[in-house]
């Protein structure tokens, strides 16, 4: 009982029941699992689409963490966090089977290394500019003399070294230090994801959004390759988180702006 407590926790603090979610007898699918008796989720810490740090208490919290938590629940094992400085850090885990799911922005580069479960949420990568830029459309941000930070291996990494053509892409270490890049002059752009951005600009007076963004992404679990039947059962809980309401009160209860629920998908697929 102590095993399932935090994701049964996790459920009623979202108003909701965690019957769904409980799991009465092994799954063959996660055996493996249930007998390390520990589900490691891998958390890329800065974004809000994954898991964000609050600096003046410590506390972690985000999507990673809620429906991992709610994962281990329903297998009925104890929920371990394995935590990343930035999102397309948590890749490098792969390499020392450091963790058994993650939570990750899907994209074709990172589908070589990993399966992606169904999606759950959604919301576009955009660009947050200071008051005074002349960008005022995505459109505008590719030129050159132009420069964007970028979380190394982020999603807005990824996707726009494949399509930018004159604009200068700038590398950084964390979230923070892309945005930190934008307040001292260093960069004209931060690229990432909407929620994340509305966020960071209420650090930066008078900085802004741009309305409209360069890509729709969708968030999704990630599993190390060669697990398929982690994978179908991730895909059902998934369902289930959306069509139970979880994902929509997860959403709410962290007050994720510019996101919503991915549509449901069939298990047949």
């Amino acid at each position: 009982m102590m095993r399932i407590a935090p994701a049964a926790l996790f459920a009623l603090a979202l108003g909701g029941s965690g019957a769904s979610f409980a799991q009465h007898s092994p799954d063959p699918r996660v055996a493996d699992l249930v007998q390390s008796g520990a589900l490691r989720t891998g958390l890329g810490i800065g974004s809000l689409t994954t898991a964000t740090r609050n600096p003046a208490t410590g506390e972690v919290k985000g999507p990673a963490l809620e429906l991992g938590r709610a994962l281990a629940g329903r297998i009925g094992i104890q929920f371990v966090s394995v935590e990343y400085p930035r999102p397309g850090a948590v890749i490098d885990g792969l390499r020392a089977n450091a963790w058994d799911i993650s939570i990750l922005i899907v994209d074709p580069v990172r589908a070589e290394q990993v399966d992606f479960s169904h999606p759950f949420m959604q919301t576009d990568l955009t660009y947050l500019v200071d008051g005074g830029s002349t960008i005022q459309g995505v459109a505008d941000a590719d030129h050159p003399g132009i420069r964007i930070a970028v979380a190394r291996g982020d999603t807005s990494d990824l996707y726009l070294t494949r399509v930018l053509k004159r604009a200068e892409l700038v590398r950084t270490d964390s979230i923070a230090a892309a945005v930190e890049l934008l307040r001292t002059g260093g960069v004209n752009a931060v690229a990432l994801n909407r929620p994340s951005l509305i966020a960071q600009s209420a650090t930066l007076p008078g900085s802004r959004v741009l309305s409209d963004g360069f890509a729709d992404i969708y968030s999704a679990m990630a599993v190390p390759k060669g697990h398929d039947g982690r994978l179908a059962y991730i895909n059902e809980f998934i369902e289930e988180a959306k069509a139970s309401g979880l994902v929509n009160r997860m959403i709410e209860t962290l007050a994720l702006q510019g996101v919503r629920a991915a549509p449901p998908e069939s298990l047949s697929k």
